[in-house]
């Protein structure tokens, strides 16, 4: 892949800000849009990171 794009909707940074992150020594890049659905419900990417079906869920304080 030649041109940086989010893991999730494939837009580039060419047309959305992207954060960088990190997972099993892998450099990904998401967009603020896909963001939450990484931190609230992870197992929907596990396609595009692979093993994330396995992430345990967080408890939350309400």
């Amino acid at each position: 892949m030649t041109e940086n794009t989010c893991l999730n909707c494939g837009r580039s940074a060419n047309e959305i800000p992207l954060l960088a992150l990190e997972y099993r020594g892998v450099m990904y890049s998401i967009c603020p849009h896909c963001l939450p659905s990484l931190i609230h419900k992870p197992q929907n990417l596990a396609e595009k990171l692979p093993g994330l079906e396995n992430l345990p869920p967080v408890q939350h304080e309400d």
